[in-house]
């Protein structure tokens, strides 16, 4: 049996679905010398400056954090070269420039939550939904010039469930990619990796970054195609469009959780019904039933609390 490494760890990572991979490694006794993570940031009402989920947990376990803005600065680099790490894991961070990639002994990996090479990018737990895939799962490679392209170390897959919402997929292959990280650094701290090069296929899907446009539900869509985007994209960034409620102004809407019902009929896609405590609208194949919406400048409600304070016209119609 080979004789074990001596790693020293910088850790590179911003959003909670880093913090489990950051947790593993404290919990397993692995020698984190540094945490990199994004400058605090303004957020809520106040704009008060808010520190990342990583570095709230680092700095709960006193590890030291390091928040360059530039990756390429030579300030950063030389705190960098001075943590004396062999060994770096990012985690949801940015990409890095090669001088940083490549600068420990035994590589710097990555933890991406897709198949890869399938939905290389920066939103491959929404897309793989979105799309309707049946299964997912995580992947770890060495970190090369180009985005998510290195060689595959470890892969672990998981089933998407018919009604799995992005929320719940992204905690569950949270921990999936949290197992899989401290799988992959027994392997670099034994020397037994033995990695696969992506294969070059034509066939690839994108996990493009989400904007405000691609988050538009067109009505005109079929039912399953809806449906998936919908519960793509709950509970963030969410799923919107506009209400059309007889007024000059069209209400943008936020709608949440759903139903699907399958049902041949000849109503035009967007209308949308009422009966005492149920919201649905029609698509092609049948309706989408509206679980859970949020009004402009309102809370989430389910129907029957929306129903007791808003009413929708006969004409209502989603955009």
């Amino acid at each position: 049996m080979t004789e074990k490494r001596d790693l020293r760890i910088v850790f590179m990572g911003t959003p909670d679905f880093a913090v489990a991979s950051l947790k593993a490694l404290i919990d397993n006794n692995y020698n984190v010398v540094g945490v990199i993570t994004a400058p605090d940031r303004k957020a809520g009402r106040g704009q008060k400056l808010r520190a990342s989920a990583v570095k709230e947990f680092a700095l709960e376990h006193n590890l030291n954090v390091l928040q360059p803005t530039n990756l390429k600065a030579e300030a950063f680099i030389e705190e960098l070269k001075a943590l004396n790490a062999n060994l770096q894991i990012i985690v949801a961070f940015r990409m890095l420039p090669k001088v940083v990639w490549q600068m420990p002994e035994y590589g710097t990996f990555n933890l991406h939550a897709s198949l890869l090479p399938q939905y290389r990018g920066a939103a491959p737990i929404h897309w793989a939904i979105v799309n309707g895939e049946t299964k997912t799962g995580v992947t770890t490679f060495f970190i090369d010039e180009k985005i998510d392209t290195g060689a595959i170390i470890l892969s672990d897959e998981t089933p998407i469930g018919r009604e799995t919402t992005v929320g719940e997929l992204h905690d569950e292959l949270m921990e999936i990619g949290s197992a899989l990280v401290i799988k992959t650094v027994e392997l670099i701290e034994h020397d037994t990796v033995e990695t696969t090069i992506q294969p070059q296929s034509e066939d690839l899907k994108t996990a493009h970054k989400l904007n405000r446009d691609n988050c538009k539900i067109d009505w005109t869509r079929d039912l399953d195609t809806i449906y998936n985007k919908i519960r793509g994209l709950n509970p963030f960034p969410t799923a919107w469009c506009y209400l059309d409620n007889g007024e000059e102004d069209h209400l943008t809407i936020k709608i949440y959780g759903i139903d699907k019902q399958f049902e041949e009929h000849d109503i035009e896609s967007g209308v949308i019904s009422v009966s005492k405590d149920t919201i649905k609208v029609a698509c092609a194949g049948g309706y989408i039933i509206i679980k859970e919406i949020q009004l402009p400048g309102k809370r989430k409600m389910d129907p029957k609390s929306l129903l007791n304070g808003f009413q929708f016209s006969k004409s209502a119609k989603l955009l």
